[in-house]
């Protein structure tokens, strides 16, 4: 009998290890001296596998709980079925994913693109290569992804950004509204270091796979999608854009990362 319960609970713990996971994870920064929320999705863990990994950043005003409840819901099914690892840092409300100059604790480029990388390599069954990591967001987190994207080059292997805030440039009253100045400073003061041409330049030579999709309806971003689309045709820079009906709401976005994310999964199987 007593073999019987040893039996018993080794096959317990067996099925709590390899069992898909929702774990929500403060995860300290030492550039912002603070823990940061973070969920982390996994499928099934099996003994000695790895798996692909992908960055998800959410949009303005936005949070991981939200993202998996609202903005992407069957991302916890999608891990399972397309065997990746989820991560969805809280990029907090406004910090736009940026190292802030002004404010000291606002430093989520970094924190996303080297600490939380860091984190997950070292405490999760990832796969240590860029050909199976990306990044993508959308809203505020379609401007983070290509910005940490595009910066951490060597560390992500594909970039997907959704209806995203990609030129603050042609971001109008956007640019205060959606509270960037808060984090960055006024625009006239950003625009040799942040802005198309930057990131443009290095995407010419990063060695990445890119995707970009907006909505038709979407009043707030379509333009600046569409001529950021021109820009990198005329660069030569591959990429896949992509439009279809849809404004700058749940709706949209529930489908488009969704597809985005089934486009990373043949990335990563390629």
């Amino acid at each position: 009998m007593k073999n019987l319960v040893s039996i018993v609970c080794v096959l317990a713990v067996s099925t709590h290890v390899s069992a898909q996971k929702v774990i929500h994870q403060d995860v300290f920064s030492a550039k912002m001296n603070k823990n940061i929320k973070t969920i982390i999705i996994t499928p099934d863990v099996q003994k000695g596998a790895t798996y692909p990994s992908v960055y998800i950043l959410h949009g303005y005003s936005g949070n991981p709980e939200r993202t998996i409840k609202q903005d992407i819901p069957d991302l916890v099914q999608k891990a399972q079925k397309d065997k990746m690892i989820y991560v969805l840092p809280d990029g907090n409300y406004n910090s736009w994913y940026v190292d802030s100059p002004l404010v000291k604790d606002s430093q989520y480029q970094t924190f996303i693109g080297q600490e939380l990388v860091e984190y997950v390599n070292k405490n999760y069954p990832v796969k240590n290569d860029k050909k199976f990591r990306g990044i993508l967001g959308w809203s505020m987190g379609g401007y983070g992804a290509v910005n940490i994207g595009t910066a951490y080059n060597n560390t992500f292997g594909i970039v997907g950004s959704s209806c995203g805030a990609l030129d603050f440039n042609s971001f109008g009253e956007g640019y205060t509204h959606y509270q960037v100045d808060k984090v960055l400073g006024p625009l006239d003061v950003i625009n040799k270091n942040l802005l198309t041409d930057s990131k443009t330049n290095l995407m010419a030579t990063a060695g990445q796979q890119y995707i970009f999709d907006c909505g038709t309806e979407d009043s707030q971003m379509i333009e600046m999608n569409r001529k950021f689309h021109k820009k990198l045709t005329e660069l030569k820079i591959p990429h896949l854009y992509i439009e279809s009906l849809g404004a700058h709401d749940p709706q949209y976005w529930n489908r488009s990362l969704s597809e985005q994310l089934t486009l990373f999964d043949q990335f990563f199987k390629q």
